[in-house]
This record gives C-alpha cells, sequence and structure tokens, in this order.
C-alpha cells in the first residue's frame, strides 16, 4: 500500500505536468496545501520531501524559503501521472461535461444582469491578467479573479460557488488552469472577448466564448492523458 504523501506527490506532479505550477515557481506553504487537498501537513510535509529526492522540486530554508518547483517531467513523472489520471478518468468526462454545461450558462447569465458596479472589477481583473506577463502566480490570481468577477455578476451565489467548484476538481484540488506561453496567448484573447460580451450584455456570444475558452483545459488534460498512454518508459 502506498502512503498519503506518494498519492499528495503524484497529484503534485501532474499538476506540474500540466502547467499549473511551472518551473521557478514556489508552491503554496505547507499550510495551503494540507488546506487545498484536505490532508495533514506531515502528509504535505512527506509528499514534499519525497519531490525534493526525485528532483522535481528545491526546498530551500528561511525568510523566502519554499519548495520551488525544478522540473515538469522527469524519469518518474509517466507512471506518477497515471497513478493520479487513470483510475478517476471516468470522473474527469463527467466534469468536463458539467463544465462544458455550467461554464456557458454562467457568462451567458452574467452577460443578461451584470450591472454597472460589475464592470470596473471585471476590466481591473482582466487588466491584472494582462500586466502578470510570464509571473505565473500572479496570472493565476488574476485568472481566477477575473471569473470570479464574470460568476459575481450573475447574481446568484449558487453559479458563484459553482465556478470555484469546478476550478477545484477539475485542478486536482490545486485551483490553477493548465498554463504556457500558448495557453496565455489564447487566454488574453478570450478574456478580453469573454469581458467585452459580459459588459456589453451579448450573451450569446459570452456563452460561446466561455465554451471555447474552458475548453483549453480539456485540450491539456486530453493530451496529457495521451502522452502517458503512449510512454514506452512507463513501468505500471
Amino acid at each position: 500500500m502506498r502512503s498519503a504523501g506518494e498519492h499528495i506527490a503524484d497529484r503534485i506532479v501532474t499538476a506540474i505536468a500540466l502547467g499549473e505550477f511551472v518551473p521557478g515557481q514556489r508552491l503554496p506553504t505547507e499550510r495551503d496545501l494540507a488546506s487545498m487537498l484536505n490532508v495533514s501537513r506531515s502528509t504535505v510535509r512527506e509528499a514534499v520531501q519525497r519531490l525534493a529526492a526525485l528532483g522535481y522540486v528545491d526546498v530551500r530554508r528561511g525568510r523566502n524559503g519554499g519548495a520551488f518547483v525544478l522540473q515538469g517531467w522527469g524519469p518518474d513523472a509517466a507512471d506518477m501521472i497515471r497513478r493520479t489520471l487513470l483510475p478517476g478518468w471516468d470522473r474527469f468526462e463527467r466534469l468536463f461535461d458539467f463544465r462544458h454545461l455550467i461554464e456557458p450558462l454562467i457568462a451567458r447569465t452574467a452577460a443578461e444582469r451584470r450591472t454597472d458596479e460589475d464592470v470596473e472589477p471585471i476590466r481591473a481583473t482582466l487588466d491584472a491578467y494582462r500586466e502578470a506577463g510570464t509571473d505565473r502566480e500572479a496570472s493565476r490570481a488574476a485568472d481566477e479573479a477575473l471569473h470570479a468577477a464574470i460568476a459575481h455578476a450573475t447574481r446568484n451565489p449558487y453559479l458563484e460557488n459553482l465556478s470555484g467548484l469546478i476550478r477545484s476538481e477539475i485542478s486536482l484540488g490545486f485551483g490553477a488552469e493548465p498554463y504556457s506561453a500558448q495557453i496565455r496567448e489564447r487566454a488574453i484573447e478570450h478574456h478580453a472577448s469573454l469581458a467585452d460580451a459580459v459588459i456589453g450584455g451579448d450573451a450569446n456570444a459570452a456563452a460561446a466564448i466561455a465554451r471555447s475558452h474552458f475548453a483549453l483545459t480539456e485540450s491539456v488534460l486530453r493530451k496529457l492523458r495521451k502522452t502517458i498512454d503512449e510512454d514506452p518508459g512507463s513501468t505500471t
């Protein structure tokens, strides 16, 4: 039987492979990871120690310390990702379907119900995403804030909660969408179009853009599954 720390290490490597965390980025604190993943801090500590031993993170001490990502794919990655994704792949398929239904509804409803007080938060978070540049953590935070501002414009807390729940579930609990230079380029375009549609009250356009935008995450997950399915070096 594998320990809880080993399972968490697998999840973190999968998140790194997806681009939820990128080389050079500091992982959330031990306390934050424990809260995100609903496990004990000792389990997180075990996972981080395992990742350090395998060369995925560099643990630095001191005031500006933490666990910093070193790489996204090592010799153990395919097996670690396989153990994370494949046993629950049916759940991902249901999540893809759920998101395909819910996110366009959120965008459509936001466009129909937004008020003047919603305009500035949406524009501000859009600007923050543009200005984040290559700062992965700033980009993640701005992305989350933008979609939260749009969900808030629905004036329905249940839809707001669903938006956050889907993000958490589909990101393995880390609350971060996949990231790469190519994804960011497309996301900037999608975000601007989505914000314009919501602010302009174009419900049909908002729904269509949301459907296309959130399909980015699905495509990255499917690509990663295909990669591990085809990986000749896997052992399990």
